[in-house]
């Protein structure tokens, strides 16, 4: 059963590291969420834990949506939309050397403080 449970766990997801650098904490993305999502489940998904497809992709739309409220109107035409691949290591079609073409966006976002700029589209 050990090992059952340790093929499951893939250790801290690049997820992980995407949130940090965006300035954003699970709740960030609990609120964000227009479907249910639980603190728990970002927590895990953070962590590791594997997920179904379906998890990770509603984990994936929850990262989107609260990055893109943290953007000015200008920067949103710019933004790299993620899939699930990118911030899961154990996605299908998952690249290890993924560079992150939102890099610029997130550092203005840094520099602003990460502060939500509006929630209209």
């Amino acid at each position: 059963m050990n090992e059952e449970a340790d093929e499951r766990d893939h250790g801290t997801q690049p997820l992980d590291g995407m949130m940090t650098a965006w300035g954003l904490g699970n709740h960030d993305l609990v609120d964000a969420s227009p479907e249910q999502l639980t603190h728990k489940q970002v927590q895990r998904a953070r962590g590791g834990r594997q997920l179904t497809l379906k998890m990770m992709q509603k984990v994936t739309r929850a990262l989107n949506i609260a990055i893109w409220y943290r953007l000015k109107k200008d920067e949103r035409e710019a933004y790299f939309e993620y899939l699930h691949k990118h911030p899961f290591s154990y996605a299908k079609n998952h690249d290890p050397a993924f560079q992150d073409p939102n890099a610029p966006l997130m550092e203005a976002v840094q520099k602003r403080g990460g502060k939500i700029m509006s929630r209209e589209a």
